[in-house]
């Protein structure tokens, strides 16, 4: 093997990895642009909410507005356990039904062991529900 052939061999080499650094540079330019523009649309939001907001506090204008009624009471209320209970079926219900949705997707293709796979997730978000509603946890007056 000669100087020529060692030379062109590395030229080829440092060509490939050329390539390959500003292809995955372009990849991450897309990125970078959208990065920077959030963040200049948030930090030009800020300055119009500092430039145009309000310049004299009073103590009616820094209350809370509730639907137009006077405020009353404190912010850190406490909340019964039945309400996060609630929320809790309602992420479960929300994450059940996203398995629904790949299935709806590809039903033909998946056949009658994809029916009878869904039917059977089907019966266990039936069944649960059945089991919260006859336990009382979806009953607000309670």
């Amino acid at each position: 093997m000669d100087l020529r052939e060692v030379l062109q061999e590395s030229h080829a080499s440092l060509n490939f990895s050329l390539h390959y650094i500003s292809t995955t540079m372009s990849d991450y330019s897309s990125l970078l642009i959208t990065l920077v523009l959030a963040c200049l649309i948030v930090s030009g939001l800020i300055a119009i909410s500092v430039i145009l907001g309000p310049k004299r506090f009073s103590e009616i204008k820094d209350d809370p507005f509730e639907c137009g009624t006077i405020g009353s009471g404190g912010a850190k209320g406490r909340y019964g356990v039945r309400y996060y209970l609630v929320a809790l079926i309602f992420i479960l219900f929300d994450v059940e039904a996203i398995f629904l949705y790949p299935y709806a997707v590809n039903a033909q293709d998946l056949g009658w062991s994809g029916f009878f796979a869904m039917l059977s997730i089907l019966s266990v978000i039936c069944l649960s529900l059945a089991f919260v509603w006859k336990r009382g946890l979806l009953d607000w007056g309670k």
